[in-house]
């Protein structure tokens, strides 16, 4: 498994990955499936600015991908991102979403990014639900993040509310003159 770059045309086939988590998850908020156009839109709306990867298998399949994006459009929360990471069904708990993000990470605090943030779709304690488990609270738990806010029965999807979770890792420090980030300047990080 290596990790690439996205381009526009991996869209079809992440967007092959994303659409089970919009028809039969509630881990995506999102209730259609974005046409293809729209999909590419997001990949060079994203990648302009932010890492946005893809791992590959020896043949070329693309078996999962993440990126980073804006959190907040104001220059004060230029050094913030919020991450996302989509795998393959049938590549998930084989590492593919680790080494995506230990190499999203690098990447991001290469180019000046100190604080990633991700936002989470969580259950209540001790619920069980069809759409929904907590792994990923659970993977960005390993992954070093920390549970900084619960926003309680704030996104309602298949006749359900559920909550969101925000989760936050610092990738660099905190110092009162930080450098500027140098958007569009990523690379890939191993």
């Amino acid at each position: 498994m290596k990790i690439e770059k996205v381009t526009t045309e991996d869209a079809r086939e992440l967007l092959d990955i994303y659409t089970p988590y919009v028809t039969d998850t509630a881990i995506t908020f999102e209730y259609d499936v974005p046409s293809l156009s729209e999909f590419e839109e997001r990949i060079r709306n994203i990648s302009a600015k932010f890492p946005y990867i893809k791992a590959v298998d020896d043949n070329g399949a693309i078996l999962g991908y993440a990126y980073a994006s804006t959190f907040k459009g104001r220059s004060a929360y230029d050094w913030s991102v919020e991450t996302t990471v989509y795998v393959r069904k049938d590549s998930k708990r084989c590492g593919v979403g680790s080494m995506l993000y230990d190499t999203l990470e690098k990447s991001l605090a290469k180019m000046g990014i100190l604080n990633a943030n991700a936002c989470i779709a969580y259950l209540k304690e001790g619920a069980t639900d069809e759409h929904l488990t907590n792994d990923s609270k659970y993977f960005h738990e390993k992954h070093g993040y920390k549970l900084v806010g619960t926003f309680h029965d704030s996104g309602f999807k298949f006749n359900t509310w559920y909550d969101m979770i925000w989760m936050e890792k610092y990738l660099g420090q905190h110092t009162t003159s930080p450098a500027p980030v140098r958007f569009g300047q990523w690379t890939l990080e191993s």
